[in-house]
């Protein structure tokens, strides 16, 4: 494993556990030129559907690719980097679990906006605003909107 900080291509392995419910290794390395300490994560790979854009391109599904477009859309919020990858975990098992060759980056575009919806409102509007191409406020509105929870009928008697 190639050092991130120097590209020493000796490290050392100084501790390893089981992640995400076993079903990766969480390895603690050691590079042994400049000494410095990181992580790596090895996990099986997955057979991935394609994604297939709107413009007809099909792309194999990159998890890093959709982390960080959540990264983003999470900047400067209290979201940990746990639970963006526990995030992407979901979609990618969704789509997995789908049994198809191939699937549409609209299924995965609404599949990580459910997500965000649920996580965190800004990231959401955020993600949303880029994934929906907002050209106006009141896109926003919309967005905003959709995350209120449905007023109250009015009418009838009122509480004393």
């Amino acid at each position: 494993m190639r050092c991130p900080f120097c590209g020493q291509d000796e490290t050392k392995v100084t501790d390893s556990r089981d992640s995400d419910e076993g079903k990766a290794v969480r390895r603690r390395r050691e590079c042994e030129k400049c000494g410095r300490r990181f992580t790596t994560y090895e996990r099986a790979e997955d057979t991935l559907p394609l994604v297939v854009k709107s413009d007809g391109r099909r792309q194999v599904w990159d998890r890093e690719k959709v982390l960080r477009g959540v990264g983003r859309a999470c900047e400067k919020r209290p979201v940990a980097q746990a639970a963006l990858e526990r995030l992407v975990d979901e979609v990618e098992r969704t789509i997995s679990e789908r049994g198809e060759r191939e699937v549409p980056s609209t299924v995965v575009g609404e599949l990580v906006m459910r997500a965000l919806k649920d996580l965190d409102h800004i990231a959401y509007v955020r993600y949303a605003s880029v994934y929906r191409d907002f050209q106006d406020p009141d896109d926003f509105k919309r967005a905003v909107e959709s995350l209120e929870p449905a007023a109250p009928e009015r009418g009838g008697e009122k509480d004393e």
